[in-house]
């Protein structure tokens, strides 16, 4: 097991926590697709197409063809939609990664170090939603790489957002993951977060019974 320490961001980390964010999320895609084909709804839509096609062509092979382009075109439908909300993270929060976690108020950024090298991330922010401001404290960006995984990082990262809202006089730290980050569930859950909401982000995810689900974790002895 490789040493490691957690450390407030440095500029030198800049490379590697944009890295560490989109390889953790993309890594999601295949659960996500399996999620997918899962649904009984998308499975009577390849039928049917596959039976509309058999019925329009007359040829086994043509129906066939066309529901294997139907099956790869929603692989990359659906990895283009991470793809595009890991874009659009690197274009706003984590562009000017001192401006938003450092200089921010109650903000902060922290990697997990080993070797000399970036190797995990956490973020703590101010919650977007305007009641949870002066209550609570979100814990964002969790990421720990593939190879550095099983170690601890990912439990003392988050520990260090939740005393880090503890000695701000906060008494609640929130978060959000999707339904398919089982380990990261199962992490915060172990942890004491509950889970208190989940809600589908579009009509999309609705009809796709995809979900964003919300924790909240009340801090031990906080007012």
């Amino acid at each position: 097991m490789a040493p490691y320490r957690i450390r407030q961001y440095e500029d030198r980390d800049y490379e590697a926590v944009r890295a560490i964010f989109a390889q953790g999320i993309l890594e999601h895609v295949p659960a996500g697709y399996f999620h997918v084909l899962m649904r009984l709804q998308v499975q009577l839509f390849f039928w049917g197409l596959f039976l509309a096609v058999l019925v329009a062509s007359g040829s086994l092979l043509v129906s066939l063809a066309a529901l294997a382009l139907t099956v790869t075109g929603s692989w990359f439908g659906l990895r283009s939609m991470w793809t595009s909300y890991v874009q659009q993270a690197l274009r706003s929060d984590l562009r000017d990664i001192r401006r938003t976690y450092l200089e921010a108020a109650d903000s902060c950024l922290w990697v997990a170090e080993s070797d000399g090298a970036a190797v995990g991330m956490v973020a703590a922010v101010l919650p977007e939603d305007p009641s949870q401001r002066g209550s609570a404290l979100e814990l964002k960006r969790m990421s720990v790489a593939r190879e550095y995984r099983g170690q601890g990082i990912a439990r003392a990262l988050s520990m260090t957002v939740i005393r880090f809202a503890q000695e701000r006089g906060y008494s609640t730290v929130v978060l959000a993951t999707s339904m398919v980050q089982f380990a990261a569930q199962h992490l915060y859950e172990r942890l004491g977060f509950q889970k208190v909401r989940e809600r589908s982000p579009s009509a999309l995810a609705r009809f796709l019974q995809f979900s964003i689900f919300y924790y909240r974790y009340e801090i031990p002895g906080a007012r």
